[in-house]
């Protein structure tokens, strides 16, 4: 099972992956640590919620990041497009609130391929990219001794097969682990009572 995560994550390069769930901010967050080099944060101007760049030092290096405001998704996805395209940053980040349509979607897919760039929505559970290459649902699991325990399911996969993982984030190490089913089921009882 460990061998089936660590070829699917972290995500293949030159695509794009979407991910959904109350966990896909820390799905992006863990995937940019794991994947390195300066990161494209982009998001509509009229979302509420503001990215704190030190929020992410557990995961990589804060100055590492930019953040990109946009008057809509229209302007998010061709932002997304140039920043892939570029090959300047190794992960673009994209929010969004409504469905990708297969042509935006397939643009952004060239422009992943063109830079070799990873791209990733993050968008509402039933919304996605429908050219997108492989789509997860993120959910944090509960565990009284760790704050990173989440489950990941791969739940669309254009290059194998769909998939579940409880999994951790290694602060120290930068790193994503995958929990044993043990670990797992001890975590979610929470503490005795």
């Amino acid at each position: 099972m460990q061998d089936a995560f660590s070829t699917i994550f972290p995500l293949q390069r030159g695509r794009v992956h979407d991910a959904s769930g109350p966990g896909a901010p820390f799905f992006a967050a863990a995937l940019a640590g794991m994947t390195g080099g300066t990161v494209l944060w982009i998001k509509p101007a009229w979302f509420a919620e503001e990215i704190n760049p030190v929020a992410f030092s557990a995961f990589f290096d804060p100055r590492d990041i930019i953040l990109a405001r946009t008057a809509d998704q229209t302007e998010t996805l061709a932002a997304a497009e140039e920043g892939l395209r570029s090959g300047a940053v190794g992960l673009v980040v994209m929010e969004v609130d409504k469905p990708v349509e297969l042509t935006p979607g397939r643009r952004l897919q060239l422009a992943a391929e063109s830079g070799r760039s990873i791209g990733l929505s993050l968008h509402p559970e039933g919304a996605g990219n429908q050219a997108a290459t492989t789509r997860w649902l993120c959910r944090p699991l509960f565990s009284a001794s760790d704050s990173t325990l989440q489950e990941w399911s791969i739940i669309k996969n254009k290059t194998g097969t769909n998939n579940s993982w409880a999994v951790r984030w290694d602060e120290t190490a930068r790193r994503i682990h995958m929990v044993s089913e043990t670990a797992e089921r001890a975590g979610s009882q929470g503490p005795p009572g």
